[in-house]
């Protein structure tokens, strides 16, 4: 029963506002602004008693029902997360806000779609179905109970796929058809990123080192400075590394040596990258200080890999640049939209 009446609320919201709508979109242009005597205290008192109209777009109009819909599933998570109470506040006011920003826009799409007369035939809807059930490795029954696990029919969600569908077709006339990556783009972005197409570099490392606890009083800790700084000397002194790590695990000291294997520079902390960037294969560090004791690092040999040539990543690099533009020209495509367009939001 309850259900039943948000839908007849909702209906009279839409229609009653229809026909404030028709009335304002009546008046001269320079009436219907911020400050248009129609738009507040009017829909304040008619509007409340169904529901209440969050925002305008041309003729049509977002409840904040559609709003608070939209808006639920966030609002959960972010009370998930136990924020303080004033940045809880603040960061649900700051999501919701964006929600409706894009209730708009995605408002504004669909007007478009509509006056473009897109059209999406019901094999494009069968075929996309059926590619999400494969994606997944879904059965129909699957799917369609999944679905009903977010309180959502079949016939619902092909309605969404085929808005989603009508959308991608909007956005690859108005925005990707006009989209031409050149050679030169392509030659300038490579260029441009030489390291990133280089030859990867990675770095065979061991170490020795001394662990100590987080409650190691200052003269366990300086035992432990003592102990690995004698290590120090000896690989100074000439004595390799390998063969120190052998003899230290056939010895009874607090100091253990340890084979890392192969690490690219970014997989390892930022401490150990500035150190280890800087060396050479067959060269060893000072004594570092870490979270765990002390250590040195030895660099065994460094691996590198050819760079890759310009012929070999172009398709990468152009995919890149096309995605790049997709999103610049989209955000350009909707921000000339609500240039173009009446919005009004009412708080």
């Amino acid at each position: 029963m309850e259900m039943k009446t948000t839908a007849v609320n909702r209906r009279a919201t839409r229609s009653l506002a229809k026909t404030l709508l028709s009335l304002m979109f009546a008046l001269p242009v320079a009436t219907i602004g911020l400050g248009a005597p129609i738009s507040a205290n009017l829909w304040a008192q008619e509007v409340e008693l169904v529901d209440r109209i969050v925002a305008v777009v041309n003729n049509e109009i977002i409840t904040l029902y559609d709003l608070n819909l939209a808006f639920a599933p966030y609002a959960s998570n972010i009370k998930a997360l136990k924020y303080p109470p004033e940045k809880e506040s603040q960061t649900l006011f700051q999501v919701r806000q964006d929600i409706l920003e894009r209730l708009i826009d995605s408002m504004l799409t669909d007007q478009q779609v509509k006056r473009n007369r897109i059209t999406v035939s019901q094999s494009e809807i069968d075929k996309t179905v059926e590619n999400i059930k494969e994606s997944r490795q879904f059965t129909d029954e699957q799917l369609r109970q999944g679905l009903a696990s977010q309180g959502m029919t079949m016939e619902e969600y092909r309605k969404e796929i085929k808005e989603q569908i009508m959308r991608t077709k909007l956005v690859n006339r108005e925005v990707k058809a006009k989209i031409v990556i050149t050679k030169a783009d392509v030659k300038e972005y490579f260029e441009s990123h030489r390291e990133k197409y280089a030859g990867e570099k990675k770095y065979y490392l061991w170490n020795m080192f001394v662990k100590l606890s987080s409650d190691s009083s200052s003269s366990e800790r300086e035992n432990a400075r003592h102990l690995i700084e004698a290590i120090l000397a000896k690989l100074q002194q000439g004595q390799s590394f390998e063969s120190l790590v052998d003899e230290l695990k056939k010895s009874s000291s607090a100091v253990e040596g340890t084979d890392l294997g192969l690490y690219r520079l970014e997989e390892l902390s930022e401490q150990l990258r500035q150190v280890v960037k800087k060396m050479k294969a067959g060269e060893f560090s000072s004594v570092l200080e870490a979270n765990f004791g002390y250590q040195i690092l030895y660099v065994q040999k460094i691996e590198e890999s050819q760079a890759k040539p310009l012929e070999a990543v172009e398709p990468e690099i152009e995919t890149l640049l096309y995605n790049e533009m997709v999103d610049n020209k989209y955000q350009e495509w909707l921000e000339q939209l609500r240039a173009q367009s009446f919005i009004k939001i009412i708080n």
